[in-house]
């Protein structure tokens, strides 16, 4: 198992895989170590949690170099992404206790109560593109809620795999309570079968999310999918159209475009395409490509060579089909895996840049004569995980978000982010399930019913064989 630095092609790191009964005997750890920590007090779980919010602060320049060099994070963003892992390590820290406190039911004269236990040890199967953030925001309220963890990190970062599980351990979790399975997807399968696994987590692919899913229900497993996005933001003519472009430009090119919530297609108002386009190809030249151990670069490479080949693929076939190309479209010379921030305009249905998910800087422009139009171009995906509308009018937009956009995240005026308070997740073939917040933490738990009936309203045996 090998990451290959997509800036020099060389290869970063080299690690073996883990043979079956190395899998077997993690996974057994990890259970008994789940034994013990399921019993320890929210404060007890707390204290190491928020230990590992300070190594994430104190080792982000660390980190970020190790994202730098697997797959092509550029080191301010690196940066960036471990601080957010604190935050979100503090923030469960904080309230997991609140969210799974107890609720009591009124049953007249018998005490019940809704309780949250945990369920055991959670499988993650997580991808490259955040390669800390993905892990943390499901690891924190996992772990927090009692559980143990196993990681199935993507084959291009097992560095990032392996620093995450340093990193629990040396705040103070219990040996195994996190692991990380240096494995290939082939085997995926066989852990989701093993009788210590009680849930998996995926975020990758919508083909990943039905192979996963498949498994998991196979084995009567419960799965979060947190899988692709193709996010339309709505331009309506009442739009600033220079904050607009700004925007949406920002929020196109975040991780050189490879993000499930980047913005991928622009649907916007015809009296106003002109002049977006114009102003959004400004905006996406002023990206800084280059060494991601730079600080003045603002996008590194795409973190492997196939998707940079991959995602030209679907530009020049998009062209091909009548799209215009307003700037970039082209591999640059040299190495890295480059792509340049790419504009194309006349995007319509069949072409690759309506259809399907554009994992990288590429901006697919698409006309709608009026809103309604521009509504049901949005809602025209088999995704359904975020997205955005531009209007001067707030009440129009928060009202157009709630009701108009089918998405699991729905912003006005701003790039839809993940934020621990937030509920993150998506519908249609964006998954199923919710990360971060409230929800987040619900969701790797066994919602228990426990009802206490007083001695002397207690049903005799015969009473009770007779119903």
């Amino acid at each position: 198992m090998e990451s290959v630095n997509p800036f020099t092609g060389k290869v970063a790191t080299h690690f073996k895989e883990m043979t079956r009964d190395q899998v077997e005997s993690a996974i057994d750890f990890s259970h008994r170590a789940h034994c013990d920590w399921r019993r320890r007090a929210f404060a007890e779980r707390a204290e190491p949690m928020r230990k590992a919010a300070g190594l994430l602060r104190e080792r982000a320049p660390e980190y970020a170099n190790l994202m730098a060099v697997e797959m092509g994070k550029p080191i301010g963003d690196g940066i960036a992404e471990a601080r957010k892992c604190a935050v979100g390590c503090d923030f469960y820290a904080e309230n997991a206790e609140r969210f799974l406190a107890a609720q009591p039911v009124d049953l007249e004269g018998r005490e019940a109560r809704v309780v949250f236990a945990p369920v055991g040890v959670v499988l993650a199967v997580m991808p490259w593109n955040f390669p800390f953030w993905q892990v943390i925001r499901f690891a924190a309220p996992a772990l927090m809620a009692g559980n143990a963890a196993v990681l199935k990190h993507a084959a291009n970062v097992p560095g990032c795999a392996l620093a995450l599980e340093r990193l629990f351990r040396d705040a103070g979790f219990p040996e195994h309570l996190f692991r990380t399975l240096l494995i290939g997807s082939d085997m995926v399968g066989e852990v989701i079968e093993r009788p210590h696994i009680r849930a998996v987590s995926l975020t990758g692919s919508a083909a990943a999310g039905r192979a996963v899913a498949a498994k998991a229900g196979h084995c009567l497993k419960k799965t979060v999918l947190e899988l692709g996005g193709s996010d339309a933001y709505v331009v309506l003519a009442d739009a600033d159209i220079a904050f607009t472009a700004a925007q949406c430009a920002r929020a196109r090119l975040v991780n050189a475009g490879q993000s499930c919530i980047a913005a991928k297609r622009f649907i916007v108002i015809a009296s106003v395409l002109a002049e977006f386009e114009k102003q959004l190809v400004v905006e996406m030249s002023k990206a800084r490509m280059g060494d991601p151990l730079d600080e003045n670069t603002t996008m590194g490479p795409m973190a492997r060579h196939d998707l940079r080949d991959a995602l030209h693929l679907q530009v020049r076939k998009s062209i091909d089909m009548g799209a215009r190309c307003l700037t970039g479209g082209t591999i640059p010379a040299g190495e890295g895996a480059f792509y340049p921030p790419t504009v194309l305009s006349g995007v319509r249905k069949g072409m690759p840049a309506y259809d399907e998910e554009m994992f990288g800087p590429v901006a697919a422009v698409i006309g709608a004569r009026d809103q309604n139009e521009a509504f049901r171009l949005a809602n025209d995906s088999a995704f359904g995980l975020g997205g955005a509308v531009f209007t001067r009018d707030l009440m129009r937009g928060e009202r157009i978000a709630r009701d108009e956009i089918e998405a699991g995240l729905v912003f006005v005026n701003a790039p839809v982010e993940s934020n621990p308070k937030l509920p993150f997740g998506g519908i249609k073939e964006s998954g199923y399930g919710r990360e971060l917040s409230s929800f987040g933490i619900q969701e790797f738990v066994n919602i228990k019913t426990v009802v206490v009936a007083p001695h002397a309203a207690a049903r005799s045996p015969v009473a009770a064989l007779s119903e």
